[in-house]
């Protein structure tokens, strides 16, 4: 047996089902109303062919186990990879690169891994009934690589550790880690970038909420 009640969040109103189990979930991307942009979904790579593609969700080296991208490719908003590409020409000049684990992100997704995250870990997943900055081609999961060897540098964590490790305040690991944590940050919130308080790998881009909530596969993205 299972219930279902409205989820409002900003403009957006998702129908939310209570499972046996106490769980809740989604069956269907929120509606949004107001107006919204045109979304301009571009590939990261031919706005940038620098960075370093490492898109996870593509393999099964992953939290979930699984492949849940067909092809490893990313997007992102065409002002977003603008900045993107201006945060890496800062980085450039200080000898690294940027790797990139993903960034826009099917609703389809968003739920599965919402629904396969114990309720202790979801601070580190998006609420499908709100919707992610990933669907709305805003946001980045990001690294560095170092550009003489082109391999990735120390990091406090690796991509999708979920634990406070991960944290962008996070004050153990080396002196190493958190040096190139910061450098990727200040390169980011340079160029109109906003950290993710539980994830140092995430960026969400200003302006986020004047695009809409998609859920077009890679294959759809013209």
């Amino acid at each position: 047996m299972s219930v279902t009640f409205g989820a409002q969040a900003d403009t957006a109103t998702s129908e939310v089902v209570v499972r046996d189990d106490g769980t809740t979930t989604v069956e269907r991307p929120p509606v949004e109303t107001g107006e919204f942009l045109v979304s301009d979904l571009v590939e990261i790579v031919k706005v940038d062919p620098r960075v370093i593609l490492d898109i996870r969700y593509a393999t099964t080296s992953n939290f979930a186990g699984e492949k849940v991208y067909p092809e490893a490719r990313a997007f992102l908003q065409r002002p977003a990879a603008e900045a993107l590409k201006r945060a890496h020409d800062r980085l450039q000049a200080q000898g690294y690169g940027i790797i990139i684990y993903d960034a826009y992100r099917p609703w389809d997704v968003t739920k599965k891994f919402w629904d396969i995250t114990s309720q202790d870990k979801k601070e580190f997943v998006a609420d499908p009934a709100r919707g992610s900055r990933h669907n709305r081609g805003c946001a980045v999961d990001v690294s560095l690589y170092d550009n003489k060897t082109s391999k990735p540098v120390a990091m406090p964590t690796d991509y999708d550790e979920f634990t406070d490790r991960a944290y962008p305040t996070y004050a153990g690991g080396t002196e190493e880690s958190r040096k190139h944590r910061e450098l990727l940050r200040n390169a980011m919130e340079a160029e109109g970038y906003k950290i993710y308080s539980s994830e140092w790998w995430h960026f969400d881009f200003q302006g986020f909420e004047k695009y809409r909530i998609m859920n077009l596969s890679f294959s759809e993205i013209n």
